[in-house]
């Protein structure tokens, strides 16, 4: 067990704010698709909640990974996807390689405000023509003087719309594909940003989802986070932090469905009796327990090696999958408990089913997942690329093909949330 006193008292922190500050919005958010995002970072912020593992000079706590763990796991006690989403996104997805890699004033100006909440932070790397292939994005800064001049689009950004600021990633050069990108601090309001909000999403409602369009967007060159060309192996690090809230974060939201479905199922009378008195129903929900229990057992196992500062991408990989998996079996065997009712959009579980569905594609998919598992027995070949890639024109919408591209090796995959 990771947990100790001081994490408990860290999620009853987290329980007792979420009951009273958020759990009363929730429905009103959901119907409007957005939340206020600034107002509900504040808050948390102003409990210490944003930095848990950053360092005290920039007003984190500057704990280690397993009290993350524990907030992740702790927000999953509110009752829709969108809003710890959101969360996840600023504490452990936008904000790592900011706060290991970024310079002093770097990280005086950006990552400071977003622990406190003031600011709130988005990540930059899917884009409509390269999701998975991470390797694959075609977005670009190129130099002039001391500034970088960006041009491209990416998509599917969670926190979009009302971000103050993105950890974008993009090709700062023409060089190998691993080694010819670099993640920039760009700030959402310069000049050539523009943002269109994606509407009639399956799920996550009140997640706040955009498409962001670089258009000769001027920065300094001091916003590059750490070394020019070290963006993708930057990248790939903070993917180990963002599967590892997937895991944890889905715990509580899993439970929380199981235990609705009792509920249900004990007071539904059908032919004579409670529907949970069928052993099928007894059974079903008795594998559902036990398999999150091993989800569990999974992720505190790769945090706790990720604080003793071993290489997670296996166990991460492993639980991340699995947590994708099993949502997406819960929710199914779970709503199907609840009959017609459980098809009804008024039904918690119905929210369930819709918003769960996203844990096996963000954040690296599930095939993404496998490939790495693999890789990491050694028992997969690359797969053979492309050659020739799509490059989505910032100023229009419509695809143009690129020149036949040099044969490269295989890239690394991983997919964005």
């Amino acid at each position: 067990m990771i947990y100790q006193q001081e994490h408990r008292e860290l999620m009853r922190t987290v329980s007792r704010l979420i009951a009273s500050e958020i759990a009363p919005h929730v429905e009103e958010w959901e119907a409007a698709e957005a939340f206020p995002a600034h107002e509900v970072f504040k808050l948390f912020g102003d409990h210490g909640l944003l930095g848990i593992t950053r360092a005290e000079e920039f007003g984190g706590q500057g704990l280690d990974w397993s009290y993350a763990c524990a907030f992740a796991e702790a927000i999953g006690d509110i009752t829709c996807g969108g809003v710890p989403m959101a969360l996840g996104v600023q504490v452990d997805m936008a904000t790592p390689a900011l706060a290991q890699y970024g310079s002093d004033e770097l990280r005086r100006e950006f990552l400071v405000p977003s622990i406190t909440g003031e600011h709130v932070a988005c990540i930059g790397v899917s884009e409509p023509g390269a999701g998975s292939d991470v390797a694959g994005i075609t977005s670009r800064a190129r130099k002039d003087g001391d500034d970088y001049i960006i041009d491209g689009v990416k998509t599917w950004i969670t926190n979009g719309m009302q971000a103050d600021w993105t950890c974008l990633l993009v090709n700062t050069s023409d060089g190998p594909i691993h080694r010819s990108k670099s993640l920039i601090v760009v700030p959402l309001d310069r000049p050539g940003v523009t943002r269109v909000k994606l509407r009639d999403k399956l799920g996550m409602h009140s997640s706040d989802t955009a498409t962001l369009y670089f258009e000769g967007v001027r920065v300094p060159q001091r916003y590059r986070i750490g070394d020019e060309g070290r963006g993708f192996v930057y990248q790939m690090e903070q993917f180990q932090e963002e599967r590892l809230h997937g895991a944890a974060g889905s715990l509580r939201g899993m439970e929380r469905a199981i235990a609705q479905t009792i509920e249900h199922t004990s007071q539904r009378v059908a032919f004579g009796g409670p529907l949970l008195d069928n052993q099928i129903i007894q059974f079903k929900l008795a594998e559902l327990q036990t398999k999150v229990e091993l989800l569990r057992s999974i992720t505190y196992r790769a945090v706790e090696e990720y604080v003793g500062g071993g290489d997670v991408t296996q166990l991460a990989s492993m639980a991340k999958l699995t947590a994708g998996r099993l949502a997406r079996e819960v929710a199914d065997s779970c709503l199907q408990f609840f009959g017609g009712m459980g098809y009804m959009n008024e039904t918690p579980i119905a929210r369930y089913y819709r918003d769960s569905r996203l844990l096996s594609i963000g954040a690296g998919a599930d095939e993404i997942m496998l490939n790495i598992i693999a890789k990491g027995m050694k028992i997969a070949s690359p797969p053979p690329r492309a050659t020739q890639r799509t490059v989505v024109a910032p100023a229009a919408q419509a695809p143009v093909v690129a020149e036949p591209a040099p044969a490269v090796a295989a890239p690394e995959l991983a997919a964005t949330s």
